[in-house]
């Protein structure tokens, strides 16, 4: 599905305010976004139950129902699920993962809010969600005429409305201060082999099992629960920023000069996750044109050239990684680039 326009999680919410009561709505989004969640939160706000179906697990039988004979004809009777006295939010998840006789059984659901001749009941609302094909998740081509029933709109992953929900839903406190750090390992496009990925949904898994966990959590556990939930970098990271709290290093105190990179060699997880949240600092804060420098910027710009050059005489390829090209991910600006090219030529050189 190609969608124009991209929304975040408190836009999505007035979208549905707006478009819901009167319109069936479908929310595409990548696995663990937040989809699910979203809706069941809408619902609870506007006071209606929240009835979930899976389109993958559905046969047409689940939404039409089966025929009995009234009065000696023949009646479709729909399952109590749906076949509600009292308002309700539907939520068909995953509706683009149906067969196609089961999107064909949503048609009149859907567009004329009825199956047979059961009406749903007035101030009730229908939201449907699906992943995208670029997903690797399991879908299937959804049909022009179903489409055409629904409004559209896909949801991206916003780290400023997730970090406000998690300290409204007690997500661990050194998972919430990563993210913070590191905004851009809030969600991980979902890759092509059979490994986990970073999403919303899998950083709060972590936090699940870090607070079952407790206090007392080993290293070596820590390696094992962020491996079984993150990609792989991000869970190298976090396990190096988990240690970094242990060690009481802070990028702040490196930045302002009251402390220097660890260079202890059992710290060098910890150098190389300070050194990635350094570039991740300069690209957020640097503006793409020199001119444009203001005071304090400046003074972050010529700092870092002393700070780059410290990291390289400890470890050089992690100093070469913070200011080199990484694919699918943003850039430090050009002329700061030259400048270090200029001023620190050992970086320029390539490993053989």
């Amino acid at each position: 599905m190609n969608i124009a326009v991209t929304v975040n999680q408190s836009q999505l919410h007035d979208v549905l305010l707006a478009v819901a009561a009167v319109r069936p709505v479908f929310i595409w989004g990548a696995p663990g976004i937040g989809k699910s969640s979203i809706v069941e939160n809408f619902a609870a706000q506007l006071g209606l139950p929240c009835v979930s179906m899976l389109g993958s697990q559905l046969a047409p039988e689940d939404i039409i129902g089966v025929p009995q004979i009234v009065e000696g004809k023949s009646v479709f009777c729909p399952p109590r699920q749906i076949a509600r006295d009292e308002p309700y939010c539907l939520f068909l998840d995953e509706l683009n993962a149906c067969t196609q006789d089961v999107q064909k059984a949503f048609y009149s659901l859907i567009h004329d809010r009825r199956i047979g001749e059961y009406h749903l009941p007035e101030g009730s609302i229908i939201v449907g969600a699906g992943n995208r094909a670029q997903d690797n998740a399991i879908v299937k081509p959804m049909s022009s005429a179903l489409i055409n029933r629904m409004f559209h709109v896909e949801l991206i992953a916003s780290h400023r409305d997730w970090l406000d929900w998690a300290k409204k839903n007690y997500i661990h406190p050194n998972i919430i201060e990563y993210i913070g750090l590191r905004p851009d390992h809030l969600w991980k496009q979902p890759p092509k082999t059979e490994e986990p990925f970073s999403t919303p949904r899998s950083w709060h898994i972590l936090s699940d099992a870090l607070n079952s966990y407790g206090d007392g959590i080993t290293d070596e556990e820590l390696d094992i629960l962020a491996s079984g939930c993150l990609s792989p970098p991000h869970a190298v990271q976090f396990r190096a920023f988990a240690k970094q709290l242990k060690n009481r290093f802070t990028l702040n105190e490196i930045i302002e000069g009251t402390k220097r990179w660890p260079d202890a060699p059992e710290d060098r997880d910890v150098l190389y996750f300070l050194a990635q949240s350094f570039r991740a600092r300069l690209i957020k804060e640097l503006p793409p044109q020199k001119g444009k420098l203001s005071g304090a910027v400046k003074t972050l710009a010529f700092n870092s050239k002393s700070l780059i050059r410290d990291l390289s005489l400890i470890s050089l390829e992690i100093a070469q990684m913070t200011v080199a090209d990484q694919e699918n991910e943003e850039q430090l600006p050009a002329w700061f680039l030259s400048e270090i090219v200029r001023d620190l030529p050992r970086l320029a050189m390539k490993k053989g």
